[in-house]
Formats: C-alpha cells, sequence, structure tokens
C-alpha cells in the first residue's frame, strides 16, 4: 500500500508540474505578445495532426509566429519555462518531431512563414523557414526561372528537409537542397539571434547543414540557386527480375552507377508488391538519355517504357504526390512504419538476402508496402562530390539511399506488422561493415533507440556534433528522442 501511495503523489507532483509548466508557458507568450493556438480550436487540432497517425502527441503549447522577433520570444518562453522547444515547418517528420516525438513540448509552428524572394542580381533566394518545397520550387521558378536541388513532395517543409540533406530528382548533378544553402539567420538555445555562413560561425553552420534541428530554429535561409533546366526528361524503364537474376542485375547497377552514371541523370528503382521499374529524370533530351542509360540497359534487361521531354516545372509536377503549391491549412496523412538504409554497395551476401527477401517474403506481407532505392551516390554524383568540409551530412560516401515503408490504408498499423521491415533492414546489414551502412534521418525510424539512431543518422560526423551540441545547446532546449545528445 505504501508503494501505491508514494506511486500517486509523484504522479500528483509530475501533474502539478506540468500544470505549473503549461501556465507558465501559457502566460509568458501572452505577456510575449506570441501567436498561439488557443488548445481545442480548430487551428490548434490542424497544426498537431501528424503526417504519420501512428504517432501522435500533444504539445504543452502552439506558437504561430509570423516574424523572427516572434520566434525568439518563443525560444525564450519556453527556455525559462523549462519546456523543450521543437520548430514545425512541414510536418512531414516520419516520427513526427515536428510534434517533439513526444507529449510536452512547445511547439513552434512555422508554416505562417513561408514567403520566398529572388535578388535578380546575386540569385541569391530567401526563404523563411516554414515554406514548403512545393512553394519553394514554383517561386524560384517564377522569379527568373531560378531552382535549387531539392526533394519533389510538395508538402514537405523546406527547414526539415534542407537541414538533414535533402535528397531530391536533381541531386545526382545539383547536390543535396543542404549544399545550397549559403547563410542562416537562426535562433539558439540561450534566445539569441545569430548570422552563420561559411566564415561567420562555421561550426555552427557545418552542424546546421546536416543535423539542424540539434542546434537551432533557422528563422530565415539565404540559398543560393542555379538556372533551372531548360529541357528536362522524365521516364520510366521496366524491369522483371527473380530471385536468380537479380543479384547479377544489382552487381550491374553498382558498376553503372559507380562509373558511367552521368551527373545530367537522377534515377530511383520503386519496387512495390505490384510492380517494379525504375524511374528519374535527365537533364536533356530523349535522345540523350536513351544514350545515358544503354550501357546499363545492355547488362540488365530494362526496358525504356516511356520518356517526356518538357520544363523543369513540369517534370517537377510530375512527380509531386499533391497539389504543387500547398497552402494553410494544410493536411495530410498516412499511416505507416518505416525504415531507411545508406549503403556503400549491395553485392555478394548482402545482395543476396537483400533479393531473397524482397522476392520471398516480400509476397507474404498483404499491406501496402514499397521501397525505393535512389542511386545516390557514384563518381559522377553532386552528392559524392560536395564539398565535405561544409556539411555535417555523413553519408557522401553512400553509394544507395533506401527507403522502406510499410503503409495501411485504414485502421491502425498492427502491433505484429514491425518485424516486417526491421528484418528486410537487419538481414541486409547482417554481413556489412558498420562503417559500410547507415540511416537516412529525413526516413525516420522512431523505434530505434537515441544512441542507435545518433549513429546511423550522424555516422562520423557525430563526435564533432555532440561537442557542438555541448556547446550550443548543453540544456537540451532542442531535442527529441533520438537527437544529439551533448558530450563536453
Amino acid at each position: 500500500m505504501k508503494h501505491i501511495a508514494l506511486a500517486g503523489v509523484l504522479i500528483s507532483l509530475a501533474t502539478a508540474g506540468s500544470v505549473h509548466r503549461r501556465a507558465a508557458i501559457d502566460g509568458c507568450l501572452a505577456n510575449s505578445s506570441v501567436p498561439v493556438d488557443t488548445k481545442g480550436s480548430s487551428t490548434w487540432n490542424a497544426d498537431i495532426k501528424p503526417f504519420n497517425p501512428r504517432l501522435t502527441y500533444t504539445p504543452v503549447a502552439v506558437a504561430v509566429p509570423t516574424t523572427i522577433a516572434q520566434i525568439q520570444a518563443a525560444v525564450n518562453c519556453g527556455r525559462l519555462s523549462g519546456v523543450k522547444v521543437t520548430a514545425k515547418s512541414g510536418g512531414h517528420s516520419y516520427a513526427s518531431f515536428g510534434l517533439g516525438g513526444e507529449d510536452g513540448h512547445l511547439m513552434i509552428e512555422l508554416d505562417r512563414m513561408f514567403n520566398v524572394t529572388v535578388n535578380s542580381t546575386s540569385n541569391i533566394a530567401i526563404v523563411q523557414p516554414g515554406a514548403r518545397l512545393g512553394h519553394v520550387t514554383n517561386q524560384l521558378y517564377s522569379q527568373g526561372g531560378r531552382a535549387i536541388s531539392a526533394g519533389t513532395c510538395p508538402g514537405v517543409g523546406v527547414s526539415g528537409h534542407s537541414l538533414h540533406g535533402g535528397y531530391g530528382m536533381s541531386s545526382h548533378k545539383y547536390g543535396l537542397a543542404t549544399d545550397w544553402i549559403v547563410g542562416m539567420t537562426v535562433v539558439l538555445a540561450n534566445g539569441t539571434i545569430v548570422h552563420t555562413s561559411a566564415t561567420e560561425k562555421p561550426d555552427l553552420f557545418w552542424a546546421l547543414r546536416g543535423a539542424g534541428s540539434n542546434f537551432g530554429i533557422v528563422a530565415q535561409y539565404e540559398f543560393n540557386t542555379f538556372a533551372a533546366p531548360s529541357q528536362v526528361t522524365y521516364f520510366n524503364m521496366n524491369f522483371k527480375w527473380n530471385t536468380t537474376t537479380a543479384p547479377g542485375n544489382l552487381a550491374a547497377l553498382e558498376n553503372y552507377t559507380k562509373t558511367f552514371m552521368p551527373a545530367d541523370l537522377t534515377m530511383r528503382a520503386f519496387v512495390s508488391s505490384g510492380s517494379s521499374y525504375f524511374e528519374g529524370m535527365f537533364f536533356g533530351n530523349a535522345t540523350g538519355l536513351r544514350a545515358a542509360l544503354q550501357p546499363l540497359q545492355n547488362k540488365t534487361g530494362l526496358v525504356l517504357a516511356s520518356t517526356t521531354t518538357t520544363t523543369f516545372l513540369n517534370a517537377f509536377s510530375h512527380y509531386a504526390n499533391a497539389a504543387t503549391d500547398p497552402t494553410t491549412p494544410y493536411s495530410f496523412q498516412q499511416t505507416f512504419y518505416s525504415k531507411s538504409l545508406m549503403l556503400k554497395g549491395l553485392n555478394g551476401t548482402a545482395a543476396k538476402n537483400f533479393v531473397n527477401y524482397w522476392y520471398n517474403v516480400g509476397p507474404t506481407n498483404r499491406r501496402g508496402w514499397w521501397f525505393q532505392l535512389d542511386l545516390h551516390g557514384g563518381a559522377f554524383s553532386g552528392v559524392t562530390n560536395g564539398d565535405h568540409s561544409l556539411s555535417s551530412y555523413a553519408h557522401r560516401d553512400k553509394l544507395y539511399l533506401i527507403q522502406f515503408y510499410d503503409q495501411v490504408y485504414s485502421g491502425s498499423y498492427p502491433s505484429d506488422g514491425y518485424p516486417f521491415l526491421d528484418n528486410f533492414v537487419s538481414n541486409t546489414t547482417a554481413s556489412l561493415a558498420a562503417s559500410d551502412w547507415g540511416m537516412y534521418i529525413n526516413y525516420a525510424d522512431n523505434r530505434l533507440s537515441q544512441t542507435a539512431a545518433q549513429s546511423a543518422y550522424y555516422g562520423s560526423s557525430l563526435p564533432r556534433l555532440q561537442k557542438l551540441k555541448a556547446a550550443y545547446d548543453g540544456g537540451l532546449t532542442y531535442t527529441n528522442p533520438q537527437g544529439i545528445l551533448p558530450v563536453a
């Protein structure tokens, strides 16, 4: 009985502390004139609605700033109230990290700050932190035909995407979204506002470009831009492999990606229970595309099924999975479990294990599962050849980026569903050295431990990131269940 009584006291104290923190932060935000969502209102419900309903969390408060000063004031309120602070840009985190990844955070909803302005002389774009990729792409293109390398899911926020890498259909030529960031205005954990670039606080600039959510809230970006290619050809290639032919074809794909694949070509394989094909974009016409693909087709039996030559913006729209310039309020949900792999290669025993699981275990899953294998690296890859010294993104040595996805179309994700993807990944990596693989935080797996997640996401960059975390946010104002832990 004593233990029950003590537990009751502890729960009461915790509840009292939570109530006190909520009252303190509500009062601070009001006194600081920071716009907020009223709890239970339609805007509150819309803003805390997760992309992945499997992971639903409730913040202690939701600030909705429209200025950098209001972001700063909100951060100070969280810090002074002892509440963890989380920025939400697009809200597409697979692990609901935009909500904190757990209950009780102060969520700073940034999507009311979405302006994009291109300087016609410097071609530098000033981008607010709540802009979504579709809006950024459309605005850059409309202001002088400019572009950055980024993903093609239009509702994804520019902040989470670019601060953790940002791979997309232009990446083999133009690198990652993070590579195009040349300056940032940042609200640090202590509430100060700083500007960072390659020459201003370069250690912070390095950390933000790859592990950004751990170090501050970027309140404004400066992106360099490139002239959008005048001619883009998107395409599909069909294939019918099996357990006998797939290992050899993967070996041919690896050789092509490493040594032949031209920079102008970005490509990925998409495999689901019902279809298998390659798709991608080529900066040039269909004739150039065919010449670029021929060496791979000769070795693998891939059949070029369709080509369309069009504008850069139309090619972006082709790969968009929703309205290409979404506005607030934004709502898009899928219930799923996901994992990822970053691989230096996929050959030998690892390839055989991967193929066996794909063809023999995959068909037993009746849910909507798929994997997408991006040809991420290679001799001519803009990712591989990016400046490693300016970014903490740890996977420039990886040839492939694989996203694994297991979705249900109604109801809850089943509790016995997780082993399907867990075993797919563990079987693939069983024969690999730890240095030969990692994971991509933009396809976060919420079931990883904090220790495993830090290592998988940040690889060789982790020791330096941990020291910088101690310097910039030793008190863990900006954190989540898989966040970087400080090491002095």
